[in-house]
């Protein structure tokens, strides 16, 4: 027979085993919660899995407190037993404990086995990449369908909609937005006439300078520029909220209660847009004719020169123009960023994933929006 005491330097537990011919048994003492149970751990698992024991006793009668922390010691004192071809005893257990130790006593542990690591050739990995992109592609086009339909139905019967997410939205989307909008405006006014009247001050054509802000801004540079910023500002906003409530399951509560999502979240962010874009371009422009008209007055120009010679040559199509850019690029911005929020994915990066997601994909389709108004614009003589 022999004696052995593990380390009991620890004050909250402790444990004594010894050996004999029926088997091991081990005394265990104190607290087993997280901090004792990590100290006696290693001694405790090492000591069964050392030897070839008929049997393994645990004494548990001198257990003060015993948390979810002992439970999994004994469960692998348990595990260690029966590899080592014996078994586990628990003697003196209180009752507390034992209904505690009842709740997974009789599962079986989970195993861990390591997978090797997927390995794709050439051609599998471009199918699945071709996959997501065509999955993706149909996620869209569903979606816009939907959207589609819900806006049309908004239009015939007003009423369905809730009003007041509408406004709240137009507030975010809006008005949170314009000191932003009107800074970044008058700053492009100011830098782009600036740098202008220095090219076209060696040949005497600083007067022409009013022309060229007028038709950039009113026709190109406002509705862009103001898209791009809100797709970075609502478009991420969008995407993070419907992302995080995604993640929180309460757009599979919307729908268990048998309301739309889209109806419901997206219908108010596509509407809000709609409406507070083009409002928002128009600030923009303002502010930067006010940029180009403060570099034509540092220049000697009287600012009646400077509107008139905007005016003079900006006409009601190249206002209108850009409205309608701003139009499609509100459509695109607020249906990007609520697609990207429907779109993601379990895990603690999915929402961070999807506002990236929306924001690059927002940026992309304005770009290429803007191509395609530029090729129309040219053959229709705008």
């Amino acid at each position: 027979m022999s004696h052995r005491t593990l380390p009991d330097n620890h004050p909250g537990a402790a444990a004594t085993t010894r050996s004999d011919v029926d088997g091991i048994h081990i005394s265990l003492k104190g607290r087993l919660d997280a901090l004792g149970t990590a100290f006696l751990w290693d001694d405790a698992v090492t000591l069964v899995r050392s030897g070839q024991h008929a049997s393994v006793t645990a004494d548990c009668a001198d257990i003060e407190y015993m948390d979810g922390a002992g439970l999994a010691l004994l469960l692998k004192l348990r595990e260690e037993a029966a590899l080592a071809g014996g078994k586990l005893t628990i003697t003196n257990l209180r009752e507390e404990y034992q209904q505690l130790i009842n709740l997974t006593w009789d599962c079986e542990l989970p195993q861990w086995t390591p997978k090797a690591k997927e390995r794709r050739g050439f051609a599998e990995a471009v199918g699945k990449a071709t996959e997501e992109v065509l999955l993706g592609l149909r996620e869209m086009i569903a979606f816009v369908g939907e959207a589609t339909v819900m806006i049309l139905q908004t239009i015939r019967h007003p009423s369905q909609v809730r009003w007041k997410d509408v406004l709240l939205s137009c507030i975010n989307v809006g008005v949170d937005s314009l000191f932003i909008i009107v800074l970044i405006g008058f700053l492009m006014g100011l830098i782009m006439s600036f740098q202008s009247a220095v090219s076209l001050q060696r040949f005497g054509g600083e007067i022409y300078v009013p022309n060229m802000l007028g038709l950039v801004m009113f026709r190109e540079m406002g509705p862009l520029v103001t898209a791009i910023l809100l797709a970075a500002r609502s478009g991420s906003a969008f995407a993070a909220e419907i992302g995080t409530m995604k993640i929180n399951e309460e757009l599979d509560a919307l729908t268990t209660m048998g309301l739309s999502p889209m109806r419901f979240l997206v219908i108010p962010k596509l509407l809000s847009a709609l409406a507070m874009v083009p409002l928002m371009t128009i600030f923009f422009n303002m502010a930067s004719l006010v940029g180009g008209a403060i570099v034509m007055l540092s220049l000697g120009f009287p600012l009646v020169t400077f509107t008139s010679r905007v005016f003079a040559y900006l006409h009601f199509g190249d206002f209108w123009g850009g409205m309608f850019k701003a139009v499609v690029f509100s459509i695109l911005v607020a249906g990007v960023g609520c697609l990207r929020g429907m779109q993601t994915k379990d895990g603690a990066s999915a929402v961070g994933l999807s506002t990236t997601s929306a924001v690059v994909s927002g940026i992309i389709l304005i770009a290429f929006a803007d191509g395609l108004f530029a090729v129309a614009f040219y053959y229709l003589g705008w």
